[in-house]
């Protein structure tokens, strides 16, 4: 899901970390670092077309893929295709989200050869075996029981639902309960053949090895791949705009409250100014405003922080906050008053230079590994952004003024919140978080994951600004 923190981040040292641009004889372009501080490789890479490519009435489609990839594929069975990875210490990963379907792979060089061919076979070659298939559907539908009566779960489902209704980003990229066991090997094999191609691919690659052998691995590993992608086209959308509450009744010790709204979108210009300012509400941890207001001087909630998220089609900002039952309508008036009061005052001066401060001073720390690297040099591409975009981050912070964050956080909490409400319903805290005249109360927790109209997981946020 909406999934990870947002962070911005320049690498270790802008001097050891130069990138290039390779393009290989079939075409593959990657963003490429070359940094022999360890002998090992590491690959990101996503193709677009996520969980949003589900046939409508079998959601999962996209997750089942991710975890059946390397459970059999070409010559080699579920066991010996993970004998191979596991003899040469070989990681490779897949997982959806709404919008890509992402994959990594980590090696040492001395094991490249071999990791980049099983991963090729992996993509060009997946078996879809009756019992493999099995199998993993029966850990998703584990997972969606165990989720049914989670209450942060149910909330954030809850939340998409009412955000996105019938639009695609409604839809849970894990499947529901009614809709996993309906999905076959078919839609598994049509899934790979519609989204698996080269001319959606990015590719983020750090690693020791020189620039002409990695070209070589991706035209080996990604040459051989359809041309063009068969994706449906996903419309933009604005999330339904707040203010709206929901209230779902759950027998559990705490009451879970998520809240949110429409947001600004990444290639926007307003977008820095509005990731500068949500750090201030609620992205700063143990700094902002409201971990200082809620959890410290009132003691309100266990938890509570708030984040930017940003996808292909849409903007959201996302909080959430574990209170106990008959303190959640307070919980929520005092977010819900720190949210009126940036949207009508904005920062002050000292918190805007405070967060600039604190964003530049992580860049220099944040990225101490070739994958996190690599991950954050893939989100950048999938973000449509400059090459050169880590050298010149600090200067896009810098040139901040409290006037653009002031329009931001107007822009961003002026409507108010999307809030959704999990949990005991004692006297005090329902009658504060009833749903509003006019708005449709939720069916029981027993139901949320019974067909179509149960909400979606979050989104994973992404991993860098």
């Amino acid at each position: 899901m909406l999934a990870s923190s947002n962070s911005l981040a320049t690498p270790r040292s802008l001097d050891r970390t130069r990138i290039k641009r390779l393009i290989s004889s079939c075409g593959i372009e990657a963003w490429f670092v070359q940094d022999s501080t360890v002998p090992l490789i590491s690959m990101e890479y996503a193709f677009t077309g996520g969980a949003t490519q589900d046939p409508a009435q079998r959601p999962g489609v996209a997750h089942m893929v991710s975890g059946l990839l390397k459970e059999g594929s070409g010559e080699f069975d579920f066991k010996t295709f993970h004998q191979r990875l596991d003899r040469r210490a070989i990681e490779l990963q897949f997982h959806a989200t709404h919008d890509h379907f992402h994959g990594a792979l980590r090696t040492i060089e001395d094991s490249a050869e071999e990791a980049f061919e099983l991963l090729r076979i992996a993509l060009t070659s997946p078996r879809f075996e009756a019992a493999d298939v099995e199998r993993n559907r029966a850990a998703v539908l584990a997972r969606l029981r165990q989720d049914s009566t989670d209450p942060s779960s149910l909330a954030r489902r809850k939340f998409l639902e009412v955000a996105f209704g019938d639009h695609p980003y409604a839809r849970p990229v894990d499947g529901y309960l009614g809709s996993v066991p309906k999905i076959e090997a078919e839609d598994l094999k049509g899934y790979v053949r519609r989204v698996i191609a080269k001319d959606t691919l990015k590719i983020a690659v750090v690693g020791g090895v020189d620039p002409e052998a990695v070209c070589k691995l991706l035209d080996k590993t990604f040459g051989s791949l359809p041309s063009n992608a068969e994706a449906m086209p996903v419309a933009d959308v604005i999330a339904s705009k707040p203010p709206q509450r929901v209230f779902i009744q759950l027998d559990v010790p705490q009451t879970v409250v998520t809240f949110g709204g429409p947001a600004v979108r990444r290639s926007e210009p307003d977008f820095m100014p509005a990731y500068i300012v949500n750090h201030i509400l609620g992205g700063g941890g143990l700094t902002s405003r409201l971990f200082r207001e809620v959890r410290e001087k009132r003691g309100l909630a266990y938890s509570v922080s708030e984040q930017l998220v940003w996808l292909d089609h849409s903007a959201m900002f996302l909080g959430t906050s574990g209170t106990c039952a008959d303190r959640a309508g307070e919980t929520v008036e005092e977010i819900e008053k720190q949210v009126r009061q940036i949207a009508g005052e904005g920062p002050t001066q000292q918190e805007l230079e405070d967060a600039k401060s604190y964003l530049k001073g992580s860049q220099l720390v944040a990225l101490n590994t070739s994958s996190k690297l690599a991950r954050t040099l893939l989100q950048h591409q999938l973000d449509k952004l400059p090459i050169d975009y880590l050298e010149n981050q600090n200067t896009v912070v810098d040139a901040v003024t409290l006037e653009d964050a002031k329009r931001a956080a107007k822009r961003l909490w002026g409507g108010g919140l999307l809030t959704i409400i999990v949990g005991r319903a004692p006297k005090d805290a329902a009658q504060a978080a009833s749903v509003p005249s006019g708005t449709t109360a939720p069916p029981g927790a027993d139901q949320l994951d019974a067909g179509p109209t149960t909400p979606p997981n979050l989104f994973s946020s992404s991993p860098c600004a």
